[in-house]
């Protein structure tokens, strides 16, 4: 069972300040690196407590702050029950209408193509030594 979040902000609090301590009134006067080691040691150890108690205390928040998604409940909504019952029949509406027009617009057959294909009406292209030549002879020019 994980601890209260308030004991774990209290704790990380302690430890942060414990560290803080540590490091300026023990450690650097003195260039005690063991108390400067120790001291981060509990001041990072102190700030991985906080954020996980804010993080444990933002996860249960239930208060509705306007706007912003990530702090209201996922589960639910915010819909009285008169706009519930609006908003369905707004878009039983809204289906019923797309049903209606589906079938009443039925889809046009497309015309088949002929089982011949129509009469070549251009001339068939040059040849590929009729092309060399002329681009020869426009070279010389």
């Amino acid at each position: 069972m994980p601890p209260p979040k308030g004991m774990l902000l209290w704790l990380g609090l302690l430890l942060v300040t414990a560290g803080v301590v540590i490091v300026l009134c023990l450690g650097v006067p003195h260039q005690s690196a063991p108390l400067v080691v120790v001291g981060l040691f509990l001041g990072l150890g102190g700030m991985g407590l906080l954020v996980i108690g804010l993080c444990m205390a933002m996860k249960n928040l239930q208060v509705a702050v306007p706007g912003h998604f990530l702090l209201h409940p996922r589960t639910g909504t915010r819909f009285s029950p008169q706009q519930a019952l609006a908003i369905q029949r707004r878009l039983d509406r809204i289906r019923r209408e797309m049903s209606e027009d589906s079938v009443s617009r039925r889809p046009e057959p497309e015309p088949s193509l002929p089982s011949t294909p129509p009469p070549w009406t251009m001339e068939p292209p040059p040849s590929y030594d009729t092309v060399m030549k002329s681009q020869e002879h426009n070279e010389q020019l």
